[in-house]
């Protein structure tokens, strides 16, 4: 059973190795009416080099392209401009993406009417499109950005490792309700400050490091099975809250990608961070309790510990070379 246990976690993990972390990068519309039921449309569509995602928008039949469509490749998008009449305007018709159903993304979809109200919406695989409200509401945005929270802490695999290792770190329940608390403080103002351009930081470093942070948490949980105890075993929460601000902008990036609504912008980022921390709240739980599973099915918990902590080390490890290479 012990061995069965160890080679679960160990491929668990080691998959993690290939994951992208904070991968998070929907299609975006944005469709702008500048005129009554004149529309000023900009798609952009996730690209990799001179590659990108084979999607495309399809508006209601009342729609009509007015000239030509302009686009290119900018950073890891392929954005494209054009603009269509309506006739009769948009509410009330169904806008959709067409090739999302096969593929894996989402897209997002916002609408700005001309008296200025806004409509927020996210389509998947399996709800390609969406029905135009006439009159959009604020719940809506509040709804979209808060799943998109959700989603980028569950697909955020080396986020949740970083806390799965302070987890492994920290017996004492009130240090460990500490730590992950000062932890979401410190991401949630980085994310609010890189999200609203108060501070700029370069996303790959910012990846790199976040590697480093969960090799640092995998070398103090070995430090402290020999016995050693310093700064961050006495103080956890002090790490947390250094690293937790570097994690931020790692969030922040992801948000930045998939846009923000102008005259909603607090909404989207609160909601956005709400849906993160309930993602990282549910986590946790699942975390505590199968960690409460295993402590039953195996007799040397210190040495499952000890194990867990090396595999967090290397796969942290190839992250940070992985990162290091994309520069």
């Amino acid at each position: 059973m012990t061995r069965f246990i160890y080679l679960i976690i160990g491929f668990v993990l080691l998959a993690c190795s290939a994951a992208g972390a904070h991968e998070l990068r929907p299609a975006y519309l944005e469709i702008n009416e500048v005129a009554t039921h004149h529309y000023a449309l900009t798609w952009k569509v996730p690209a990799q080099g001179d590659y990108k995602m084979a999607l495309d928008v399809l508006l209601p039949p009342s729609c009509m392209q007015d000239g030509d469509r302009a686009g290119g490749f900018i950073d890891n998008a392929f954005i494209t401009r054009w603009q269509a009449v309506c006739e009769g305007g948009l509410a009330g018709g169904v806008v959709a993406i067409n090739g999302l159903a096969s593929t894996y993304t989402d897209a997002l979809i916002r609408v700005v009417n001309f008296d200025g109200t806004t409509q927020t919406s996210r389509v998947s695989p399996d709800y390609p499109d969406v029905v135009i409200a006439a009159t959009p509401t604020a719940m809506a945005t509040a709804r979209t950005y808060f799943v998109l929270g959700v989603q980028h802490i569950v697909t955020g695999v080396d986020h949740l490792l970083f806390v799965f290792a302070l987890l492994l770190l920290i017996g004492n329940p009130r240090a460990l309700l500490a730590t992950i608390t000062s932890f979401t403080v410190a991401h949630s103002v980085t994310l609010a400050f890189a999200t609203l351009g108060i501070a700029a930081v370069p996303q790959p470093p910012v990846e790199a490091l976040i590697a480093l942070s969960i090799m640092f948490v995998g070398a103090e949980i070995i430090r402290s099975d020999q016995g050693r105890r310093d700064l961050s075993s006495r103080y956890p929460w002090i790490i947390s809250f250094l690293f937790g601000l570097l994690h931020g902008f790692g969030f922040g990036g992801a948000l930045r990608e998939i846009g923000l609504p102008q005259k909603d912008v607090p909404l989207a980022l609160l909601t956005f961070n709400l849906g993160v921390e309930a993602g990282q709240l549910v986590f946790v739980a699942a975390a505590l309790l199968t960690m409460a599973g295993v402590r039953l099915l195996v007799a040397d918990i210190l040495r499952l510990r000890l194990r867990l902590a090396y595999v967090i080390g290397s796969v942290s490890a190839f992250w940070l070379v992985q990162r290091l290479a994309g520069f």
